[in-house]
């Protein structure tokens, strides 16, 4: 539940709307607060306020401004304009590569922004990793969209989910892909860095892959049973152009719970048994800790 607080927070819209400007006034305060320094006169609720917007706003690893498409916070309006339009516009093959396209575009730039900043990526291999997760998600939405011809209707209106699925289980080990071959960086409880594990940077990119699934499946699930059922009353059949403005708002609904709901299945600040890592890295710590390390830490980014 106190995941779920703190993400409600940094998933929260409106902070997507603030200046540049604002956003560093917040992380002037907080990191004045975190050196022990809080100008006079500062509320509580200043201070929480502030630290909202620092981490809505800024990288946990570099505490640089992220972009602002690639925050946490524009999840909701983006993922709600994109997935109404991809739940809307399934029927065509163009309608549904052009959709497609533009979620996984979004998707990557959402993957890249939120990764282990501590593993850097060239942008080779950005571009590698966007490729193959948009062609992913394009040959598995027509494929199945080909394949569902003939099925029953509810069923074609899945095939975006599937693609999302499918895509997300490409783009964002494709998209943090250093961290699988080199390791991400793992600390004790700390913060004293201990090396570099590979398996560390699997079970993290594993619980984002199933998280970001997890925020996609209510609405792109749930959603088309609703609209199948309203779309043969008579009313909806005479505002058939409001079909795709009702879809993105009600994704939006759906969004603003899943989110960060979605977000907090997991701990970002992720932690692993030593006796789990790789037999170097453990042996390593093991014989300069003994036993009283017995849990690495690290981000697994969101």
């Amino acid at each position: 539940m106190g995941r779920l607080k703190h993400f409600f927070n940094i998933t929260d819209c409106r902070t997507a709307l603030l200046p540049d400007s604002k956003l560093d006034e917040a992380k002037a305060l907080v990191e004045s607060c975190r050196a022990g320094s809080v100008p006079p006169g500062t509320t509580v609720e200043q201070l929480y306020y502030a630290k909202k917007l620092y981490d809505s706003a800024f990288h946990p690893d570099t505490g640089d401004r992220m972009n602002l498409i690639g925050r946490m916070s524009f999840q909701v309006p983006g993922g709600m304009a994109i997935t109404g339009f991809m739940l809307q516009f399934y029927r065509t093959v163009p309608a549904v590569v052009f959709w497609q396209w533009v979620n996984q575009s979004f998707n990557a730039l959402v993957n890249y922004t939120n990764r282990n900043a501590a593993s850097p990526i060239t942008s080779k291999q950005i571009g590698v990793a966007y490729i193959t997760a948009t062609s992913t998600a394009l040959a598995t939405a027509v494929g199945l969209n080909l394949y569902t011809k003939k099925a029953p209707p509810l069923v074609a209106r899945w095939v975006p989910f599937a693609a999302v699925a499918a895509a997300n289980c490409v783009n964002i080990p494709m998209m943090r892909q250093q961290e699988i071959l080199n390791g991400i960086a793992v600390t004790d409880e700390n913060g004293n860095k201990l090396g570099h594990s590979k398996r560390a940077a699997v079970k993290g990119i594993t619980q984002v892959v199933v998280s970001r699934i997890t925020m996609a499946a209510p609405g792109m699930i749930i959603l088309p049973i609703i609209m199948e059922r309203m779309e043969k009353y008579k009313f909806m059949q005479r505002i058939t152009f409001l079909h795709g403005p009702i879809q993105v708002m009600m994704v939006g609904v759906f969004l603003v719970f899943m989110v960060p709901a979605a977000c907090s299945l997991f701990p970002q600040r992720c932690s692993m048994a030593v006796s789990n890592l790789e037999p170097e890295l453990r042996d390593s710590i093991v014989s300069q800790y003994g036993d009283s390390v017995k849990q690495v830490y690290f981000n697994k980014g969101l």
